[in-house]
């Protein structure tokens, strides 16, 4: 998705948000956990109490009453976070008390889910296809919300030839390419329109997606190859503002009669924000020799992030926090002075590609974006 040579100025949060009365349900460094954020199964209930933003509320004695929604600066206090990275706070979102996303939508009676995107969420062998976090999403939906589950979703595609894979099954469908950009969404692929037609808009719809990865890997070869750094900020700009128009286009009011929610993520990096591409032993084969040290790439880095926040509050959707919770699972995991550092036990979450999620990747890219649709 995204393999970035620069050092981002923040780090995780290893200091983990845990709401009053409740230390369980929280993210989980393994990314293998159980994603029901509701660790109280017998008595607490999802309560909508402005319409969009659902609160849980405890019944059984041990909480006293709503569960207060963290900031992101409780989430990451180790970040610096306003200080140094993202500022995400800026925008006012509200964070899920799980801290994988924000919490904007009260997702429900899905009826049909679309996956749209890049080779992330079409899948990245060697990963087996069952354990890719698409697949593993997929059939947890179709329990949730009473849905055929999709029997292509556990095939492999052809990831050589370089088409949009349109598949549709059930009440699935996909889009998602391997290599796709921001502008596969509405223009030149049209992965929008291919797995959102007229004819099947009456279906309250879940649209899942990871793009933008492919965008900043090409302005971040742009650095490396000299091109004006004015040029560099018009890319930048250009692939956000397509991102903006997709979701815009989606959420607009009547398009989905029946309802439609859009879950997206930030991008992550392989480096642990220490820019050391070297620590991946197949960075040259991926094209990346050296770390860019331009500081105009990391501040279209951090602009980009928030431009992905600004976009989920806008448009009353819902952003996945990879960027944050991938830090400290990459190739410099076991750098003590790095700025993710998470401990000698932190797992690798990216594969030999460098740039895809591996087995432990997919189950922790599953975990998010459920705890972000079940919350």
């Amino acid at each position: 998705m995204l393999a970035l040579s620069l050092t981002l100025l923040f780090a995780c949060g290893q200091d983990e948000w845990v709401p009053v009365g409740d230390a369980e349900g929280q993210p989980d460094d393994t990314g293998t956990s159980a994603t029901d954020t509701d660790t109280d199964a017998d008595a607490d209930t999802d309560t909508d109490t402005d319409g969009d933003t659902d609160t849980d509320t405890a019944t059984d004695g041990d909480e006293t009453g709503p569960l207060p929604n963290p900031t992101y600066k409780d989430c990451f206090s180790d970040f610096g976070a306003g200080e140094f990275g993202p500022d995400y706070d800026q925008f006012g979102p509200v964070v899920g008390t799980h801290c994988y996303g924000t919490d904007h939508q009260d997702i429900a009676d899905i009826e049909r889910v679309v996956f749209l995107g890049d080779s992330v969420t079409v899948g990245t062998p060697p990963t087996d296809s069952e354990d890719w976090w698409r697949n593993l999403l997929a059939h947890e939906l179709a329990d949730r919300f009473h849905l055929t589950a999709p029997g292509f979703f556990w095939e492999n595609v052809n990831l050589i030839d370089g088409v949009t894979y349109t598949q549709d099954d059930g009440d699935f469908s996909s889009c998602a390419k391997w290599g796709a950009r921001t502008d596969d969404l509405m223009r030149d692929n049209d992965q929008v329109l291919n797995c959102l037609p007229e004819d099947k808009r009456d279906q309250t719809t879940l649209v899942v997606m990871t793009i933008g990865g492919n965008d900043l890997n090409s302005i971040t070869e742009g650095f490396m190859n000299g091109d004006d750094v004015d040029a560099l900020w018009d890319q930048t700009f250009e692939y956000m503002a397509l991102m903006r128009e997709t979701v815009e286009w989606i959420k607009e009011p009547g398009r989905f009669p029946n309802g439609v929610y859009v879950v997206f993520t930030n991008l992550y990096e392989f480096t642990d924000a220490t820019g050391d591409v070297t620590a991946c032993p197949l960075a040259g084969l991926a094209g990346y020799s050296a770390a860019v040290t331009d500081p105009a790439l990391e501040e279209m880095v951090v602009w980009s992030m928030e431009e992905f926040m600004s976009i989920a509050v806008d448009t009353d959707s819902d952003m996945v926090f990879l960027l944050e919770q991938f830090c400290g699972h990459g190739y410099a995991r076991d750098d003590t002075d790095g700025r993710c550092y998470r401990g000698a036990d932190a797992d690798l979450w990216f594969d030999e590609t460098c740039i895809h999620p591996n087995e432990q990747g997919h189950d922790a890219i599953y975990t998010f974006f459920d705890g972000v649709v079940a919350e």
